[in-house]
């Protein structure tokens, strides 16, 4: 496993206590718990704004779990490449078809311990419907799905119920959208 942020000794604690002042100076409350499997996709819904990035690596800190996170990767271009990778960035291409979820199956299939965070807009823009992508790493790799949320209006964010799939991928969309019904990101119109 390579060293992150999460897992480099005594950054990791100065990390988590900067995570706590800083969520609390902000305001934010946190709920629910994380998934008690070692591993699984952790859906981040709803992603609007480049501040959901800072205040869930935070909450990642603060409930003490290594998290994994896909990004353009035009953020890994120059000096900012290893940054994003130390702090768990795993670069995508999204202009090419790389099978991606066979490469995030097998990163799973290789470790005992892995969260990858994913969200399932795929993009910060309004999008009409979820990438299903996330879903089918899950099933693929038999892994369940950590339902994780920043609801802005609220200043909260947190875990709601793991969610086990059951291969049925419609039933199972319709299931995961009623929990995040009533969450709110930054910008509510995307």
């Amino acid at each position: 496993m390579q060293r992150t942020i999460y897992n480099t000794p005594v950054v990791k604690q100065i990390c988590k206590g900067i995570a706590i002042i800083g969520l609390k100076l902000a305001g934010w409350k946190l709920e629910g718990q994380p998934p008690t499997e070692q591993k699984y996709i952790l859906v981040a819904v709803p992603h609007t704004s480049n501040w959901d990035f800072p205040i869930t690596l935070s909450m990642a800190f603060v409930f003490g779990f290594d998290i994994y996170w896909m990004g353009k990767d035009s953020l890994f271009k120059g000096p900012m490449g290893p940054i994003m990778r130390w702090m768990g960035g795993i670069a995508i291409q999204r202009s090419k078809t790389n099978n991606i979820v066979q490469q995030t199956i097998d990163a799973f299939n290789a470790r005992d311990r892995l969260v990858v965070a994913v969200p399932p807009e795929g993009t910060r823009a309004k999008v009409a419907q979820w990438k299903t992508g996330f879903y089918y790493i899950a099933t693929g790799a038999q892994v369940p799905i950590g339902m994780g949320y920043l609801d802005y209006p609220r200043k909260t964010g947190g875990f709601g119920p793991t969610f086990y799939p059951t291969g049925d991928i419609d039933v199972d969309m319709a299931e995961m959208k009623k929990f995040y019904a009533n969450i709110a990101g930054k910008y509510s119109d995307q």
